[in-house]
């Protein structure tokens, strides 16, 4: 692709009146930006000494500087490498009808890395897949990403260097590592170009410039905001096919909610005391070496209201040592969430190696509450059930372990349980009204968990259906398949 870049072939034209007007036409856009809560992120790829750091800054001269953020790459530090690798990007995009502009981004992580940091061919293949869901996923959502590579020959690279070496103010920006990057300037570019075309996706297509002429690059980039912007604001969402996610992802067969046998799974107090001593315990020695050996674990629970999440939760937070998990409660997004894609509150609170996450509720909402109560568009919702997948695959893949409970009770059950807490002082805090009106939907919900668990059920992060009549049951049931399943990664760590 790098052969094709746009190169100034008219030398006479007076590019310069031709980008004021640019100028001015992408500082009224903002607020049609902001109008039409159009969330946009500008991206400066390219060889050192290109240029990004002087077009950001004409870029941003034209801009109110209250709706949108300058985010400059540098490699992840230690503690970010603890983390899953687009988590960072993630907590980085804009708000709707904001701007994110970026010297540099996710794509670091890709052809430098495969360069300076070894990573294997495998692993850059996985990381291309990952770039290209996360920028699908955005733009699905309605994002506008414009991304730009900035190409200079060897020899123009070369004289940049030299110059800016001779000022004793801009010498520094000159590292032995850009040396090391011109002196083999032809492996560079062989596997920039890769990286360009691999990830040149309808969605979001590179724009290829030459900036050996600086009047001609900033026109060219002005006119593509501008020309990319007005369409995105001007047009309609374009509604997609979505490919069934079994052509997508392994399944696993999971039973109907009306299939699931609740009677006989039950377990006297006393045996149960017992039961959950042992397994607290083993818990405990399993946490300290999943923290040695760095290996991060997700836990979701997913089920009927009053069905017993916060106590299974309970009891295994109780076996963890407090510093090294978190349980994350989910409520309905507050208005700086809905401001995001609906993944990016859950993207900010993963674990970082060695820690237990626990998700009471988790983006799960998105294919239930979110599209029985309509609070979003049917076809979103559609979107979701391989955006969850993708998004699990993306953790598994990385190293989390990813464990998902779905808590099953039957409807006299539930009755029970609401009327036990609404009668009961110290309880009645864990009933309210939307709980009595969720239970009247009670048929819409199982339809749509249904297809939640048939449709999210994959090889790497298949669901558990718990058999949850019986409390003391369900509890030790899902101690023993967590502890189950830790064995099994540490052992084969």
């Amino acid at each position: 692709m790098l052969e094709n870049a746009l190169v100034n072939k008219n030398k006479s034209a007076d590019y310069k009146d031709m980008t004021g007007q640019l100028e001015q036409n992408l500082s009224a856009l903002q607020q049609k930006i902001r109008d039409k809560k159009l969330p946009v992120i500008i991206l400066l790829e390219g060889w050192g000494a290109s240029g990004k750091g002087q077009l950001i800054s004409d870029i941003i001269k034209m801009l109110d500087p209250r709706f949108f953020k300058v985010y400059s790459t540098m490699p992840a530090n230690e503690y970010e490498k603890r983390y899953p690798l687009m988590k960072r990007f993630w907590a980085n995009i804009p708000e709707y009808g904001s701007m994110s502009i970026m010297d540099r981004s996710w794509y670091q992580e890709l052809a430098i890395a495969k360069l300076e940091e070894g990573i294997s061919q495998e692993e850059y293949e996985r990381r291309i897949r990952s770039v290209n869901t996360f920028e699908r996923q955005l733009t699905d959502d309605g994002y506008l990403i414009i991304k730009f590579f900035l190409h200079i020959s060897r020899q123009e690279q070369k004289k940049r260097f030299l110059k800016l070496k001779e000022d004793n103010s801009t010498k520094w920006r000159v590292t032995e590592l850009d040396k090391k990057r011109n002196k083999n300037y032809d492996v560079y570019y062989k596997q920039f170009d890769d990286m360009l075309v691999k990830t040149n996706t309808p969605c979001c297509q590179w724009k290829i410039i030459d900036t050996t002429d600086r009047r001609f690059t900033r026109f060219q980039v002005f006119n593509v905001l501008v020309s990319q912007i007005t369409n995105a604001v001007n047009s309609e969402p374009v509604k997609k096919v979505e490919p069934p996610v079994s052509s997508l992802f392994g399944l696993v067969p999971m039973p109907k909610l009306a299939d699931v046998r609740l009677e006989g799974k039950e377990l006297q107090p006393s045996k149960y005391f017992d039961e959950l001593k042992k397994a607290q315990k083993e818990l405990s020695k399993l946490h300290g070496k999943l923290y040695k050996k760095k290996l991060p674990v997700v836990l979701v629970f997913e089920g009927w209201d009053a069905a017993g999440k916060g106590g299974a939760i309970k009891r295994i937070g109780t076996a963890l040592d407090p510093r090294g998990y978190e349980a994350v409660p989910i409520a309905a997004p507050d208005k700086h969430e809905l401001n995001h894609h609906y993944l990016w509150r859950f993207w900010n609170v993963l674990p970082k190696t060695g820690h237990i996450t626990i998700f009471d509720r988790s983006w799960y909402g998105r294919v239930m509450v979110e599209r029985i109560e309509k609070f979003t568009p049917e076809e979103r919702c559609a979107m979701a059930y391989r955006e969850i997948n993708e998004f699990e695959q993306e953790l598994t893949e990385c190293g989390i372990t990813v464990m998902k409970f779905w808590l099953q009770i039957d409807k006299d059950e539930q009755l029970r349980r609401f009327t036990e807490r609404q009668n009961t002082p110290a309880k009645q805090w864990k009933i309210t009204d939307e709980d009595w009106r969720n239970r009247e939907k009670w048929d819409l919900y199982e339809t749509a968990v249904n297809e939640m668990i048939e449709k999210t059920s994959t090889e790497f992060a298949p669901w558990n259906i718990i058999e949850g009549n019986n409390k003391m049951y369900a509890r030790i049931k899902i101690m023993n398949l967590i502890i189950d399943k830790l064995n099994s990664i540490i052992k084969n760590s």
